[in-house]
């Protein structure tokens, strides 16, 4: 699938956005670089599940055309909070959907998880430029948004910090010559545990993440390493790679953010600070650059770079990805909302760590894979994943 290809996008400021996920870390770290450069940007509409009060402020400081909260209990807190504004209420999943309908010529798709799923195909479908940072959306439905990607004529621009590096130095002229992809992985908090110890792993600990600053449910699938199992798959799906054209390095400095190796021995790296507001300032102004303000790479200080393979035997969650991805169909889907359910349950307290990979592995096992031809079989399979999920975390 051509991710972007080089069409042209206007170059008249003010640019028109809409952020779907408003109030997460990458919602608001989008925010902050609107913020900085308030000329070159219009906010259409923004959108959050429940935090309001973020919601409002957020609206009321950019000027927002409408906010949206996903919970359909929170509208009359979000009307008052916005009273005298200007900024229009709603809320609902289809007044999120609706938002993403919106005339927004870039639409930031943050939303976490598979709930991020209809209103980032919304946005596809009346053509926009998508810069995706919900990984589960192509994890659940890869062919079928990628095949909608290019009914539509929409754009995708991956954020997440693996993705943005390899379509920085990807020559996607020449992909015959691509022989590999490299994703680095910082290896979470528990690279160095024993699995004795990470059975003994709380939520506190889990969503402390050494080098980026996420909310709870990536924090816990960094720790896991589900998250770069959720970025294998997505990888395939952005770049038409085989799985076995993909590596994961663990690089705890997190400064070599992925890599291209070509046929000839070339490796290309991209490299920068952890910090999630240069992928999304790239997406923000493409096909430009912008400024962002992230403390500059000194690679003197930094001294030393470090590199191994990860170890599957402690991180079951690679492996069961890989399977997935081989296996395909609805098999990502499954593992995508088995994860879901078991990390909530860790973050709830009702299970332990390791029980979280345990628990998609046997939710994987008890479902069948089949295709998926349509939209309906990808919430027909979630729904029925979570169900057996939720029964193994009691």
């Amino acid at each position: 699938m051509d991710v972007a290809s080089p069409r042209t996008i206007t170059d008249l400021a003010p640019r028109r956005v809409s952020i779907l996920g408003s109030t997460g870390s990458v919602g608001c770290n989008t925010l902050d670089l609107i913020e900085r450069q308030p000329e070159a940007f219009e906010v259409e509409a923004l959108t959050a599940h429940s935090n309001v009060g973020r919601l409002a402020a957020q609206a009321r400081r950019v000027g927002a055309k409408v906010a949206v909260v996903a919970d359909d209990a929170c509208y009359g807190e979000l009307k008052d909070a916005l009273a005298g504004s200007g900024v229009q209420a709603a809320a609902g999943l289809e007044a999120v959907v609706e938002a993403a309908q919106r005339p927004a010529e870039w639409v930031m798709a943050a939303i976490v998880g598979a709930a991020g799923l209809a209103s980032t195909m919304a946005a596809v479908r009346r053509g926009a430029v998508v810069a995706l940072a919900n990984k589960e959306t192509l994890v659940c439905a890869g062919g079928l948004m990628t095949a909608e990607v290019a009914r539509c004529g929409a754009t995708l621009l991956p954020v997440d910090s693996e993705h943005n590096a390899i379509f920085q130095v990807l020559d996607y002229d020449q992909l015959e010559s691509v022989d590999r992809i490299i994703l680095t992985a910082s290896g979470g908090p528990f690279r160095e545990m024993s699995r004795e110890d990470m059975a003994k792993v709380t939520p506190e600990q889990a969503v402390a993440h050494p080098n980026w600053d996420m909310g709870a449910k990536i924090s816990v699938d960094s720790a896991t390493m589900m998250n770069k199992g959720l970025e294998l798959i997505e990888a395939h799906h952005l770049f038409g790679l085989a799985e076995e054209q993909i590596d994961i390095l663990v690089h705890p400095q997190s400064v070599v953010h992925s890599m291209v190796a070509y046929v000839d021995g070339s490796v290309l790296a991209q490299m920068g600070q952890p910090d999630m507001r240069t992928p999304i300032a790239y997406t923000l102004a493409w096909p430009k650059r912008m400024s962002a303000p992230v403390e500059r790479l000194d690679l003197a200080k930094i001294g030393q770079l470090t590199f191994k393979a990860p170890d599957s035997e402690r991180f079951r969650a690679l492996a069961i990805a890989r399977q997935a991805l081989q296996s395909g169909g609805t098999a990502p889907t499954i593992m995508n909302a088995a994860n879901e359910i078991a990390v909530q349950s860790f973050l709830d307290g009702r299970i332990g760590f390791l029980r979280i990979a345990a628990i998609v592995e046997e939710t994987l096992s008890r479902l069948p894979t089949g295709a998926l031809q349509r939209l309906e079989d990808v919430h027909a399979i979630d729904r029925e994943a979570r169900h057996i999920a939720s029964a193994l975390a009691c």
